[in-house]
């Protein structure tokens, strides 16, 4: 079984999967990369093989969580890294990342700090990239790994602090799965269950990759059409009582239309 490899969870066609792939062929500490996808085009199979990297077919096309759980399934690994096709992983993310994992053998997902990608130019500040940042630093208190339950869900209690291109799993013995039922918050639910069960949560503060801000990608999609303000609601209401939860998640919906007027 191999230590630590990425997966690349891809969907139709990205323009922005080559400077994936080949972000993570510029890895320090190199892993095996395969690309999962349920919508196989042309071109993708000489794009896989230009970068080593070993294609999975997989049907049907039935949503991003039956494509991550489907993705995860492919690893022969104790870790693994679902990479998202549209942003780009520095360098350093598979060495600093497995370095924590010998750091904190008890963690059931480590986490890196991250920035974005915005049209042409990487940006390591922004607001929400500061609130996520603050939202972490209430949960882990100046540590580089959490354990308790409590500690956890704080972690995830005022939104989802894990950045999810940036998470790497632990597989063995079992690999965690997404809801299929979700569309954007599959991540913050599968966080929230895993923050129930025994091991850490370790962080990385290293900024070691960049999510692509771009209005074609499904989050952005999501928000214009509701989906995300539901979804979020779900989520405070496993977290807080219906009162607080009405509140938290109508002042994202809020945040959602201030960006889309600005």
């Amino acid at each position: 079984m191999q230590q630590h490899v990425f997966i690349v969870p891809a969907y139709g066609h990205s323009a922005h999967l080559r400077d994936c792939l080949a972000s993570l062929r510029r890895q320090t500490r190199p892993s095996p990369v395969i690309i999962s996808t349920s919508t196989p085009h042309e071109g993708l199979e000489p794009l896989a093989a230009e970068f080593d990297a070993r294609l999975v077919v997989h049907s049907p096309n039935a949503g991003i969580g039956h494509d991550w759980n489907m993705a995860l399934r492919c690893a022969d690994a104790q870790w693994a890294t679902l990479a998202h096709q549209d942003d780009v992983y520095l360098p350093h993310f598979a060495e600093a990342t497995l370095a924590w994992t010998v750091r904190h053998p008890d963690a059931s997902l480590v986490m890196t700090g991250y920035g974005e990608w915005a049209g042409e130019r990487a940006r390591t500040f922004t607001s929400m990239l500061a609130i996520k940042c603050l939202l972490q630093e209430l949960a882990f208190l100046g540590r580089d790994a959490i354990r308790s339950r409590s500690a956890k869900r704080r972690l995830l209690r005022f939104g989802c602090a894990i950045p999810c291109p940036s998470v790497t799993l632990r597989l063995a013995p079992k690999a965690p799965q997404f809801s299929e039922d979700l569309r954007l918050n599959l991540d913050w639910d599968a966080w929230l269950r895993l923050a129930d069960q025994p091991g850490a949560f370790a962080r990385v503060k290293r900024v070691s990759m960049l999510h692509r801000i771009h209005t074609g990608s499904e989050t952005s999609s999501g928000i214009r059409a509701g989906v995300r303000a539901r979804e979020d609601r779900l989520m405070f209401g496993k977290l807080w009582p219906a009162s607080v939860a009405a509140v938290l998640s109508r002042a994202y919906a809020l945040s959602y239309e201030a960006g889309a007027d600005a």
